[in-house]
């Protein structure tokens, strides 16, 4: 049944804009469900804005379709791929939301995610927050495994392991700003909450309830898992700041939290 556009909020304190950023590249056989998870949603006032990265399949059609039968949904095309951190900082500088969230091109979420994350944000005068989420397969199948959100993010705690997923995460735009990712490989989405939560002055909030998917098929996982410790190390000197002595110790604390840590946040359903 194809989607029939609903009628808009008033644009007020209490329901202001949230603006959802999806970089976009070669996924023609996600992005319909990935739109429709962001069309479902029980809050309404939202811009979805989906920036393709010159995809070389059927995405953009499927974009162009979608956004004539819903006028929230807006296209950004790139003539050259830029990667997906300067697609998300292309949906940055173009977001009119007072609230901005992101949602990759493969990815879902529940219905309520985002009336319940805007409304517990609003709740608890908080800036940053995240959820927790689960893993589904290409099939959107799930994985039985679980990544429970903490239920409060610190700097310093968030300074040693990225705690947020990416596709949960949503920060108050219209208080801490717009937040550009570094021109990093990777790592960019870790720099980004980071930064929120320092200028927020407060830690991220967490909700400990599943309102996101996180796809896995062979295209999302990354095959040079040691080739992460280079990028890690670069995060804190060349990123951060840091000198070499210390990025080596952060580095390292890092594998601390990573290894030891981080797994009591992983609960097989």
């Amino acid at each position: 049944m194809p989607y029939v556009e609903k009628k808009k909020l008033i644009n007020t304190e209490n329901n202001p804009l949230v603006t959802i950023i999806t970089p976009l590249y070669n996924a023609e056989r996600f992005i319909t469900e990935t739109i429709l998870s962001i069309q479902n949603q029980t809050y309404e006032n939202w811009e979805a804005l989906v920036i393709d990265d010159c995809s070389t399949d059927l995405s953009s059609q499927v974009i162009e379709k979608l956004r004539r039968a819903d006028s929230r949904i807006h296209l950004i095309k790139n003539d050259v791929n830029n990667g997906a951190a300067q697609c998300r900082n292309q949906g940055t500088e173009a977001a009119k939301g007072d609230y901005i969230a992101f949602l990759d091109a493969d990815d879902l979420w529940h219905e309520e995610k985002l009336e319940k994350q805007l409304r517990f944000m609003q709740a608890n005068n908080c800036d940053v927050s995240f959820t927790s989420y689960v893993h589904i397969d290409e099939h959107s199948k799930p994985m039985h495994k679980r990544i429970k959100a903490l239920a409060s993010l610190s700097y310093k705690k968030q300074h040693s392991n990225n705690y947020i997923g990416n596709l949960t995460g949503m920060y108050k735009a219209i208080r801490l700003g717009k937040i550009s990712a570094p021109n990093m490989r990777k790592r960019q989405d870790w720099a980004v909450w980071l930064e929120a939560i320092k200028r927020s002055k407060k830690p991220a909030l967490g909700i400990q309830e599943d309102l996101a998917y996180y796809r896995i098929h062979r295209d999302s996982m990354s095959g040079n898992k040691l080739g992460l410790v280079s990028h890690n190390f670069s995060f804190y000197q060349s990123h951060l700041g840091h000198s070499s002595i210390a990025s080596a110790f952060y580095l390292m604390r890092f594998f601390w939290e990573y290894f030891l840590i981080r797994p009591k946040q992983i609960e097989r359903l």
